[in-house]
């Protein structure tokens, strides 16, 4: 049964037809199937938001301070999203969820800033392997797209149980905040509390430096380790005092008489950075979609070997639900075309029957090289189970027509952004330019899943290749054993493509509600365009 949806789109359409029909079973089980999952993404989110728990919390009000999350909603401006990424960072591993550490896009004074807060109420907010990860990918954030960085700083420096893992590669911190400030990216510290040993540099290599009085403590060695290392006698605010910083040492711009004054500050400072957007500006005058976004719930089989139809999750996230098809009868499995997302021109790449075949590839190549040459973003959505495999399809051709999907994708030079809608295995992922090909932003929907290759796959190609061992060297082969192997090994590839592992692997930046991708994707195309948008000029050799 088809469903119509009708209302004022542009050109002087009058309808967008859809093919979802959310009364039947199917839609309804998927949906209730997708809310079950949203609902324990509301958990799972929940233990990053609760930080060092209700104990900690409520120890760190009683001492007059705010959390992570209290000190950015009053920075941000009124009423304006705050778009927190890698949330579920170290999600599965014996670290905090969250990595002690807060990251995301926020506007302040009309400026979108990437904004890094540290979370005092994990272990004083020390920074551990997870936290330098998410910090990494922050500062990766900012560079490609040319935002000021704010670091609402109160950190106890390295976790010391983990320096081994983290005192080297940590170091880049410190050399990218003065490579951001080469490149007149400004950078931006407010210190609240602690900013000790190595941490004591994010204040020390910022361009502008608020401290908290009576809050903020910024040095090198504290009074215990001085009187190790020199035998003098010292205490805090004389060694790394927020007073004596900004009467004495110079390392303080400005005083702040308490956190909402600091807060204060740091507004005014970007207020007066004379920013401006180096991209393209979006159109004002586009329509929200005409489909509604809450069919996203039911359009997704909760079994993600069931292929359904890109498009229709397209029409939900576009302006006016306005998609023009490019190739639309050529490799029918990969929809490819152009439409608008929040007044942003953008190129989409979907993939609709999960398999890459090579005319696919070659469309997929073509599409690319067409969106650098217009100077045009690109959208992938993902659900592939990678390139085709097998005798007919090798002598196709289909490596060096997958080569060349990949090279269009590895040279692209306008930003990308990915979404994980249902599977992405094997080397479909690079060829939808999954983590590794660096997308401006990426992120999965609940239920999605990351893997070199399905479970049940990986597991009988293992089995394969030991019946084969076994034979070659005459040996009997244990099925009872291989039954257990194969199962045991389903099991771990299943967890360890979940979203919530691989997202606590930092290979996303979030995991969403499918309901919020158009908004997601909004904010992100909107700092993209802080810095130029332009195509490739060159590409490496396409093996033809």
């Amino acid at each position: 049964m088809a469903a119509r949806a009708c209302g004022e789109p542009a050109r002087g359409a009058s309808c967008v037809k859809t093919s979802v029909d959310p009364t039947s079973p199917g839609y309804a089980a998927n949906r209730e199937a997708m809310l079950d999952r949203v609902a324990d993404l509301a958990i799972q989110q929940a233990a990053a938001l609760a930080g060092g728990g209700p104990k900690a919390v409520e120890r760190h009000h009683r001492r007059g301070k705010l959390t992570a999350r209290e000190r950015i909603e009053l920075l941000i401006d009124p009423d304006s999203p705050f778009l927190e990424l890698g949330v579920l960072a170290g999600w599965g591993t014996d670290f905090t969820v969250g990595g002690s550490v807060v990251t995301g896009l926020g506007v302040i004074e009309g400026v979108e800033c990437l904004i890094i807060a540290h979370d005092p109420t994990v272990k004083g907010g020390a920074s551990n392997p997870v936290t330098v990860r998410k910090i990494f990918r922050a500062n990766r954030i900012a560079e490609q797209n040319r935002l000021p960085t704010v670091t609402l700083v109160e950190s106890g420096g390295a976790d010391l149980q983990t320096q081994k893992d983290i005192f080297i590669p940590g170091g880049a911190v410190f050399r990218n905040l003065t490579v951001a400030s080469a490149d007149r990216r400004p950078t931006i510290a407010l210190v609240f509390g602690n900013s000790t040993a190595g941490g004591a540099y994010v204040p020390g290599m910022s361009d502008y430096t608020v401290m908290v009085k009576d809050g903020a403590k910024v040095f090198l060695g504290g009074p215990p380790l001085v009187k190790m290392a020199t035998g003098e006698e010292s205490d805090d605010e004389s060694l790394g005092g927020a007073e004596m910083h900004a009467r004495t040492s110079g390392l303080a711009d400005y005083l702040a008489v308490d956190e909402l004054d600091a807060l204060r500050i740091g507004r005014s400072i970007v207020r007066r950075l004379n920013w401006r957007k180096a991209g393209p500006a979006p159109r004002t005058d586009y329509a929200e979609p005409l489909l509604d976004t809450e069919d996203l719930l039911g359009i997704v089989p909760s079994d993600l070997k069931i292929p359904f139809d890109p498009r229709e999750v397209i029409r939900r996230l576009v302006d006016g639900s306005e998609f023009d098809e490019f190739k639309p009868l050529y490799g029918p499995s990969l929809v490819t075309g152009w439409a608008q997302l929040h007044g942003h021109p953008i190129g989409i790449l979907a993939n609709a029957q999960g398999v890459l075949f090579s005319p696919e590839a070659q469309k997929a190549a073509q599409f690319i090289q067409l969106a650098n040459q217009s100077d045009t973003p690109l959208l992938f959505l993902h659900n592939t189970t990678g390139y085709m495999v097998g005798a007919e399809y090798e002598q196709g051709g289909i490596i060096k027509h997958g080569a060349q999907m990949i090279n269009a994708v590895s040279n692209s030079t306008v930003p990308h952004l990915s979404v994980v809608m249902g599977a992405s295995y094997g080397a479909g992922n690079y060829g939808m330019s999954g983590r590794a090909y660096d997308p401006r932003f990426m992120f999965s929907w609940v239920g999605a899943k990351s893997a070199v290759m399905g479970p049940a796959q990986l597991a009988g190609v293992i089995s394969i290749v030991s019946q084969q061992a076994a034979a070659a060297r005459g040996l009997p082969f244990d099925a009872d054993g291989d039954a257990t192997m194969r199962a045991f090994v389903e099991k771990q590839v299943e967890e360890q493509s979940l979203a919530y592992f691989t997202s606590g692997l930092g290979y996303d930046d979030g995991v969403i509600d499918p309901r919020d991708t158009r908004t997601i994707l909004g904010i992100c195309l909107s700092a993209i365009h802080s810095a130029p948008v332009a195509g490739a000029r060159g590409y490496g050799v396409f093996r033809l």
